[in-house]
């Protein structure tokens, strides 16, 4: 029996990382894994999860927190609401936006966000930047710093008024994410399609919260994604296309990445939980159901849950967008808001990580280590997190969550701990529950109370993602055209 005295011990569970499960105890100092083995000598703190599952702390890559949209609306949470409520549902880290709208100096947008997840963050985060304005000051003096200073993937847009890039705007971005070591990632769908099929609607009084998911068509969604792998291939850089919905853009996907296309994607509860059939509610309702891209059908269902399996979508976020259900968020014009004035989004920090459980786990559709890469191991990659953070292992962060397996629970708004006041996923009984979450060694989450102060999470500044340093070799067409037009980078 080792003698080591520790802060921290985790003893008797049964742990999984993402390439296999094992019983053991794990010993934490200072906020890091110590050592990891049997019969380990009981810490300041110690803790038996016997009888529970023992996982690497959840990581959401995608959430949306106290940041102002395209339309103009302020998220429902901040991040003291924001990061408790994903920490009650197991997620110890958060990627959030800092989001530069066009008339937005970079410097500036990061800094204003840092100030506010310093003061209010309960567990640790980092950011994406947001680009609505690839101007030359922000490609060739902003974003390189931004990068070097830890913030290593950005975010843009193919649709929005206010977001959108063109394809030339997104080359100039992807040069430069490529040169740095940034990762791109793209919200993807066909603008015009949509404005087209929105304008039709709208002159045909067509305007309830239904047909949000009428004008989103899943062309404009398969197209755009399309558009974007073609770009990213002709850039000779990765690209990964956030919130993947529907069954053809799956097969996109899919299918560039067998022809050995850099390009990786993401799914969110939403696209595996939700249909467009929930958004067709009396009156208002159907906007609590509203996202972009919208929920498509149970097929859609299907294509998503095999993406997961597959790898095709290689990470599972919560693309969390919380708006409450009033004139601040989803009503700007109360019972006149039409489905193009709605806010976009759905909340879902708290819920991702337990649905995914119950749903894939339990009923027996991923394997335990699949379920930790989908939540965890592939966002720290992803995203120039790993090998501090993504598994339980020595030498990382002790971001460490007990899940119960024979916990039943019941979802309701009134359990739920962001600011958003519903739940899409209102009723649905879920088996297996994180009971006890654990950030850096400090205990966050246990008996159904926070235990951490606010501002007490930290800042993750982010080394360069795996897609940058794994990459596929470039065709000797596109190797030879990326050196005449000095694209070619070393790899």
């Amino acid at each position: 029996m080792s003698n080591t005295r520790f802060d921290l011990t985790i003893r008797n569970g049964r742990i999984s990382n993402a390439d296999g499960t094992f019983h053991a105890d794990i010993g934490v100092r200072n906020g890091v894994i110590v050592e990891i083995a049997p019969n380990l000598a009981a810490g300041t703190q110690d803790v038996d999860a016997a009888g529970r599952w023992v996982l690497p702390g959840g990581i959401d890559s995608h959430c949306h927190i106290e940041q102002l949209s395209g339309m103009g609306l302020m998220c429902a949470d901040d991040f003291f609401s924001g990061t408790v409520s994903a920490a009650f549902g197991g997620t110890t880290t958060i990627l959030s936006f800092a989001a530069q709208h066009r008339a937005d100096n970079i410097p500036e947008v990061v800094a204003a966000y840092g100030k506010l997840a310093r003061e209010k963050a309960v567990i640790d985060y980092g950011f994406h930047l947001i680009l609505a304005n690839p101007d030359e000051t922000a490609l060739r003096e902003h974003l390189p710093q931004v990068i070097r200073d830890g913030i290593t993937s950005l975010k843009v847009y193919m649709t929005y008024d206010k977001l959108k890039l063109d394809d030339y705007q997104l080359l100039e971005v992807m040069s430069v994410a490529g040169e740095e070591g940034a990762l791109v990632m793209m919200h993807a769908e066909n603008h015009d399609m949509i404005r087209w099929i929105a304008h039709r609607l709208l002159e045909r009084g067509h305007v309830a919260p239904k047909f949000h998911a009428v004008a989103h068509d899943t062309l404009a969604e398969c197209e755009a994604t399309n558009r974007a792998i073609a770009l990213a291939r002709l850039a000779d850089v990765p690209v990964l296309i956030v919130h993947v919905a529907g069954r053809e853009t799956v097969e996109v996907i899919r299918n560039a990445r067998r022809l050995g296309a850099a390009v990786y994607a993401e799914s969110c509860p939403q696209y595996l939980f939700l249909e467009a059939s929930d958004i067709d509610l009396p009156g208002m309702e159907g906007a609590k159901f509203c996202c972009s891209p919208p929920p498509r059908d149970a097929d859609s269902q299907e294509a998503v849950w095999a993406g997961l399996k597959d790898g095709t979508l290689g990470v599972y976020s919560s693309d969390h967008a919380p708006y409450r259900f009033d004139a601040s968020g989803k009503l700007p014009k109360g019972d006149a808001t039409t489905f193009k004035e709605m806010a976009n989004g759905v909340p879902g920090i708290e819920l991702r990580l337990p649905l995914l459980f119950s749903e894939g786990v339990m009923n027996g559709r991923l394997s335990i280590e699949e379920f930790v890469a989908l939540t965890s191991t592939n966002h720290a990659r992803m995203y120039g997190l790993a090998p501090r953070k993504g598994a339980i292992a020595v030498g990382a962060d002790a971001d460490v969550v007990l899940w119960n397996p024979e916990r039943s629970v019941t979802v309701g708004t009134a359990m739920l701990h962001d600011n958003v006041g519903y739940t899409p996923y209102e009723g649905r009984v879920l088996q297996g529950w994180p009971e006890m979450v654990f950030s850096r060694g400090r205990c966050v989450v246990a008996d159904n109370t926070l235990q951490v102060e606010r501002g007490s999470g930290q800042y993750i500044a982010r080394g360069r993602p795996d897609p940058l340093t794994q990459r596929p070799t470039a065709s000797p067409e596109q190797g030879r055209f990326s050196e005449l037009v000095g694209l070619k980078r070393d790899h």
